[in-house]
């Protein structure tokens, strides 16, 4: 694996000590990717209701009036719903593009130190610092290969109807690697001696 490192992350470790160093097999969980091609489908699959109980009467309409010549200035108004259907079909493609993109997206090389974490992909640099990390852990390690999750203490909160506002916290996905629960220990170990958060004495 040292072999492997590419020159640019060589540099970005330095003579730092070094925790643990892996590579990826994938960028996103297949979880994750299998989701969202679920939701992109059934998104396609609704909108494609609308777009053949809309478009077809709405064509045949335009194409008789345009045969005689009978084409008003409220035939226009038919044309802004359409207008906004091809707006949610065009997500719904873009979605679905991206999440094909998901499945064969190479992964990355990942570094712990005791000070950071390192993510590397296609000469790009990503740098956290273990106090940027809250603790979660979520770990898949069934096989020889298996899936990492951190939860950051960085998000977005998001408004519900029916509750109070929820706070989704930004993730880092260390997807298809080996020795899952040895790197999610050294980094639990890592972010509990980086906890910015004082200790409660009773």
């Amino acid at each position: 694996m040292t072999n492997q490192i590419p020159k640019e992350l060589r540099t970005i470790i330095d003579n730092e000590e070094t925790d643990f160093i892996t590579k990826s097999r994938r960028n996103h969980p297949r979880k994750k990717a299998i989701s969202l091609l679920f939701f992109s489908l059934f998104w396609n699959g609704f909108i494609s209701i609308f777009v053949v109980a809309f478009f077809g009467p709405l064509l045949k309409k335009l194409f008789n009036k345009q045969s005689s010549n009978d084409i008003s200035f409220s035939d226009f108004f038919d044309v802004m719903p359409a207008l906004i259907i091809s707006l949610f079909v065009i997500v719904g493609i873009g979605l679905l593009v991206w999440t094909i993109m998901m499945f064969f997206q190479k992964g990355a090389f990942f570094v712990g130190t005791p000070t950071r974490f390192i993510k590397f992909r296609k000469g790009k640099a990503e740098i956290k610092d273990w106090e940027q990390f809250s603790g979660n852990i979520k770990i898949d390690g069934k096989g020889i290969y298996g899936n990492l999750e951190f939860e950051l203490r960085t998000g977005k909160t998001k408004s519900r109807d029916n509750g109070p506002d929820k706070f989704v916290p930004d993730v880092i996905d260390m997807a298809g690697i080996k020795n899952t629960y040895d790197i999610g220990k050294k980094c639990r170990k890592r972010i509990k001696e980086n906890d910015p958060t004082p200790a409660i004495k009773l």
